[in-house]
């Protein structure tokens, strides 16, 4: 491996030092600490796409807010741990305005992101029935879910979406549902990592199912908004986010102001019951909480222990954000459709230069562009790939950790990639494929 961007013995050397088992395996941190000593080391920029870091400005309404209120002293109180009123009241206006669901600002919850909102609907959901001790993740997926259960000590079960689009998700969805021991179901829409969405069809089987099998799902929408394929960014006009809590109310929604809002930071995200699960009364909770009803239980029991409140002046941020796209003033959706301009530019590259796409249908329609797509080069396995891209300055994260069958794969994102990297990665790219050329069958 000589003539490389990067020079390949660093590269080789720094992979040991990680005492990584392999590459193919390393989650995400793993690979963000590694690029961060490889770039040390060399002296070399990389292409960054391993994490989903958003790379966009942060929305001045939310700036401002969160800044007048720490100029008020909020800092020095806590917060109410089921969220301040205006944030409340927001984010239940927000969901009608962009999905046309009504939930009462009871059951919107200011949490620590969503992935604090992932672990307390686990710890609550993965305890509401005795005999139903298992998580179903609809993948491929966010790694750290998984090791959420595995920290809380609880079931799951999983497989890879894929070969299961339109109705045959129905038949997959039974096989598993028809044991009796699935408490709750989670998936992405738009997915993370492969960018698939589900169509009305596929999400009125999944609540039509939780309803005949009694099962919670949690909806995790990161990506609010972010299929481009069609115009969801008028308020209180369709179409709508899509959502199950069209076809069933034994929902609960995760959603982050990190990618749509450029919030990340802040960590604050909103957990989202529905008004009928919020009030539903689970006798066996009684068994680890004060109280048998839901939604008090998510809120005095699970998020209670995970932290008293969340970031006080960050919920007026958010709020003021929140306001600003369901009164017009803020587009959010056009500020983020960067995201799937760059992702098409990417693309291109990268068909262009041997590399195929490893999800790249919804049922019968190409997958849209947007923050994530999937790349693969034949010959390849997916760690082998990810290490033969780090000699040439191109970081990703296998797709063998998402609980993706399609292990020979890599998870792209495209958020910290600036428009004046993309002649760089052309480049790189050209010469990965010189090298590699041979392998193609």
């Amino acid at each position: 491996m000589q003539n490389t961007p990067v020079n390949s013995e660093i590269v080789k050397q720094k992979i040991r030092e990680s005492n990584l088992a392999s590459l193919g395996a390393a989650n995400i941190r793993n690979i963000v600490r590694l690029v961060n000593e490889l770039e040390e080391a060399t002296g070399e920029k990389f292409i960054r796409m391993e994490m989903g870091v958003p790379g966009l400005d942060t929305c001045s309404a939310g700036i401002d807010a969160e800044t007048e209120a720490l100029n008020r002293g909020v800092a020095s109180t806590y917060p109410m741990i089921e969220g301040v009123d205006i944030l409340k009241n927001e984010t239940a206006r927000f969901l009608k305005l962009f999905m046309n669901i009504d939930v009462s600002p009871h059951g919107c919850i200011p949490t620590v992101g969503s992935l604090q909102a992932s672990i307390a609907a686990f710890m609550t959901a993965g305890r509401s029935v005795s005999n139903k001790d298992t998580t179903l993740l609809i993948d491929p997926g966010f790694p750290v879910h998984k090791q959420q259960l595995n920290v809380l000590g609880l079931k799951y079960e999983y497989f890879d979406v894929y070969q299961f689009r339109g109705e045959k998700l129905r038949d997959k969805l039974e096989s598993y549902l028809a044991a009796g021991n699935i408490s709750c179901i989670l998936y992405s829409n738009p997915n993370n990592p492969s960018w698939i969405c589900f169509s009305e069809k596929e999400l009125q089987i999944i609540g039509e199912l939780a309803d005949k099998h009694d099962v919670i799902i949690l909806e995790d929408l990161a990506y609010f908004c972010m299929d481009f394929r069609k115009d969801l960014s008028v308020p209180g006009e369709p179409p709508y986010q899509s959502t199950v809590a069209n076809y069933t109310s034994n929902y609960i929604i995760l959603f982050s102001s990190s990618k749509v809002f450029s919030y990340a930071g802040q960590r604050t995200g909103m957990l989202i019951i529905s008004d009928a699960l919020y009030k539903r009364s689970y006798p066996d909770l009684k068994r680890f909480f004060s109280s048998d009803q839901l939604g008090y239980a998510i809120v005095y029991g699970s998020l209670y222990s995970l932290s008293a409140g969340t970031n006080h002046s960050s919920q007026y941020g958010l709020a003021a954000m929140l306001k600003s796209a369901s009164d017009g003033e803020f587009n959010f959706v056009k500020e983020v459709r960067e995201y799937g301009e760059r992702a098409a530019i990417m693309k291109r590259m990268f068909l262009e230069n041997g590399f195929i796409l490893v999800y790249d249908k919804d049922e019968d329609l190409p997958v849209g562009d947007g923050f994530y797509f999937t790349i693969a080069y034949p010959g390849f396995s997916g760690g082998e790939l990810l290490e033969r891209l780090l000699y040439f300055g191109i970081s990703a994260i296998s797709l063998e950790v998402t609980g993706s069958s399609r292990t020979e794969g890599l998870r792209a994102c495209v958020s910290q990639i600036d428009r004046d990297q993309l002649p760089v990665l052309e480049k790189r790219l050209k010469g990965f494929h010189k090298r590699y050329a041979e392998n193609l069958p």
